[in-house]
């Protein structure tokens, strides 16, 4: 297994390094039109990759729990959209600066996850009950978005903005897509680098969210590692295609936190009842899809 986890890795690190140095290797500003069309070329390479998770496995059910881990992701990551978007307008980030922050925070989310998923599985290895606190994690997780007023949110009260500030040398001036300049022989953190910190720190904070969700569809490491960073990795064009019509689909919130609900009750209730990957899969779908329709209806 340990070959096919090298194989991901390099093809991971391949799609980056066409990204960031052939494709996007000129600062511009990505319109709607172009994010769409990156879009979808993120999400056919992840539902192409299915067919390799068959291949490894021989079987459909693998299939199944990678594309429903795929799923969670991209809906938890809808959220996570509505954060990256305060945190630029805070810091006033021009919009032809902000796929290069994106790219170096999802190269460090997936090192980040890459430990948070192996910590995981190895916990549930070794300590099976913890799957039931994974499980009551999503549901508090649940309850605290369904609750959350994002108008009371102030990045100026963000605790990692402020020790940033106190204890790093910052400039407002952005000079190109540079994170550090030097001033007088000094050098100074530019707002990009700050930005790019809280983003950071703020994917580890949904990852709390969507980890456990994915443990709850399969325990599989590879599976929850794949179908986590294949969905992740299409994040940046998401933003910039979602960016300006986020106000357009403010039902998806309740489409979110029900599916988070619905994974941590599957976790809970996993010893007594057992809830069919297809079938998850199917509610997890028909949730976003109601999400978006509702959305849509009240105007």
């Amino acid at each position: 297994m340990l070959t096919f986890w090298l194989i991901f890795l390099a093809f991971v690190a391949v799609l980056l390094a066409l990204d960031l140095g052939v494709f996007h290797k000129k600062d511009h500003v990505i319109g709607v039109r172009e994010a769409l069309v990156w879009t979808g070329i993120w999400i056919l390479l992840s539902l192409a990759f299915s067919v390799a998770i068959y291949f490894i496995y021989g079987d459909s059910e693998h299939v199944l729990e990678y594309l429903t881990g795929y799923v969670i992701e991209k809906s938890l990551s809808l959220d996570n959209i509505f954060v990256m978007a305060a945190i630029f307008t805070y810091f006033k980030i021009p919009a032809v600066y902000q796929h290069r922050i994106l790219f170096w925070g999802i190269l460090g989310a997936i090192v980040l996850r890459g430990a948070f998923i192996l910590m995981g599985a190895v916990l549930i290895e070794h300590f099976s009950w913890v799957i039931y606190v994974f499980g009551v994690l999503l549901l508090y997780s649940a309850f605290k978005m369904l609750f959350l007023n994002e108008d009371e949110q102030d990045l100026s009260q963000n605790k990692i903005v402020k020790i940033a500030r106190r204890f790093l040398p910052l400039t407002t001036k952005i000079e190109g897509h540079h994170f550090f300049i030097r001033e007088n022989h000094k050098l100074f953190a530019t707002p990009l680098f700050l930005a790019l910190i809280v983003v950071e720190l703020s994917d580890i904070l949904f990852a709390v969210d969507s980890i456990p969700a994915i443990f709850g569809v399969t325990l599989d490491p590879f599976i929850v590692f794949t179908s986590n960073i294949m969905a992740i990795l299409g994040l940046r064009s998401l933003y910039f295609a979602l960016a300006a019509m986020l106000g357009k689909f403010d039902k998806l919130k309740y489409a979110i936190v029900f599916v988070l609900a619905f994974v941590g009750i599957k976790m809970l209730i996993a010893d007594f009842v057992h809830i069919p990957t297809a079938v998850s899969l199917a509610v997890i779908v028909v949730s976003l899809v109601a999400g978006v329709i509702a959305s849509q209806v009240k105007r």
